[in-house]
């Protein structure tokens, strides 16, 4: 092994504050297919899948713990910090790009790979420290998702841009999206569902395509996540009709 690629490894594990036992673990999660072809080495493939399990198990105890312990809840939430987007997010914080190892033209930045080997580095961690979910938890969980109420908001806020920009690119004008809330369930506890959206030229507040009144969100824990759910399911709607 080359003195750079040591030193990537070196600086890599002093950045998480976790000394792996079997370096290798390490080097297989930072190696891309292409490179890993070229070299006849193993890539992240493989615990790539591993990683993805390992967040996944995490991610909902985390939310568990929060109080959220609707399944449908948990689901949306945890679609959104475990999106490609949300990684890639995170690999880019941590400054990722700079560890891998790729081949001399391959393109990193802004890809799906960021994605990848961030969770082939929970998976290599979570072997390395033999099954050990709290130890990934600490090292590449806690410190890079920060704050799980902003990516969920992040996630939110997305969701209703992307419908915005679909509208406005369809009418060529200016949008507002208006819902309506239907609150059931215990006050301290309650349940949301957003319903009844309502589609708006936003000077002169003309209505400009009907939606179903039957089109309504799941049954949610917040208003937030009502409004994600209704806002995907109009995009949709709204999709299908177009063809």
């Amino acid at each position: 092994m080359h003195a750079i690629e040591k030193e990537k490894l070196r600086n890599f594990q002093e950045f998480i504050g976790y000394e792996f036992n079997k370096e290798a673990l390490l080097i297989e999660a930072l190696t891309t297919p292409r490179l890993a072809n070229e070299i006849g080495k193993p890539s992240y493939n493989s615990l790539e899948i591993l990683g993805d399990a390992v967040i996944k198990i995490i991610l909902i105890l985390q939310l568990y713990k929060k109080g959220v312990k609707d399944s449908g809840e948990i689901t949306k939430i945890k679609a959104a910090l475990e999106s490609d987007n949300a990684l890639k997010n995170i690999a880019s914080k941590i400054g990722l790009e700079k560890y891998i190892f790729k081949t001399e033209k391959q393109r990193i930045k802004g890809t799906r790979i960021l994605a990848d080997i961030f969770e082939a580095l929970c998976g290599a961690i979570f072997l390395d420290s033999e099954y050990n979910l709290d130890l990934v938890e600490q090292k590449m969980i806690n410190p890079f998702y920060e704050d799980l109420n902003v990516i969920i908001q992040t996630s939110i806020i997305s969701s209703k841009n992307v419908l915005l920009e679909f509208l406005q690119e369809k009418f060529k004008t200016n949008i507002i999206i208006e819902l309506e809330y239907e609150k059931s369930g215990v006050e301290h506890n309650p349940n949301w569902i957003a319903k009844n959206p309502r589609i708006l030229e936003q000077e002169s507040r003309k209505e400009l395509v009907k939606i179903p009144g039957s089109l309504k969100s799941t049954k949610s824990k917040s208003k937030k996540m009502s409004e994600k759910d209704l806002y995907v399911k109009i995009l949709k709607f709204l999709e299908k009709k177009k063809k």
